[in-house]
């Protein structure tokens, strides 16, 4: 299930199936779930699904078949994990998100 962890929902769902790949649950050749199973699975909505698995093709962790579904490419490595960089510079952009929806708020709220 996604968290609201402010973590966008896709990455949530991306790093879940990428560490499903990762150990073996997923094994290269192997089906992932169909778009509406994951959605299900996820409690999220088709299109956030869509973009996670899109997240693992430009990975080159997956590859889809036309008419067939999506596959665990053979040999798959997943990427390394983001670098503490990155993960400050997404820390530090939520928060300012977060900021700039409370300045929003209180000008909305003036009379």
């Amino acid at each position: 299930m996604v968290k609201n962890t402010g973590r966008p929902g896709y990455l949530q769902i991306a790093d879940d199936l990428r560490e499903q790949i990762r150990t073996g649950a997923l094994a290269p050749g192997a089906p992932l779930p169909s778009t509406t199973q994951l959605a299900e699975r996820y409690e999220a909505s088709l299109s956030v699904v869509k973009l996670a698995v899109g997240v693992l093709r430009n990975e080159g962790l997956v590859i889809g078949q036309q008419g067939k579904g999506v596959f665990v490419r053979e040999g798959a490595a997943p990427a390394p994990a983001p670098s503490d960089e990155l993960t400050e510079i997404r820390a530090t952009l939520h928060d300012l998100s977060e900021r700039l929806a409370r300045v929003e708020s209180a000008l909305n709220d003036r009379p």
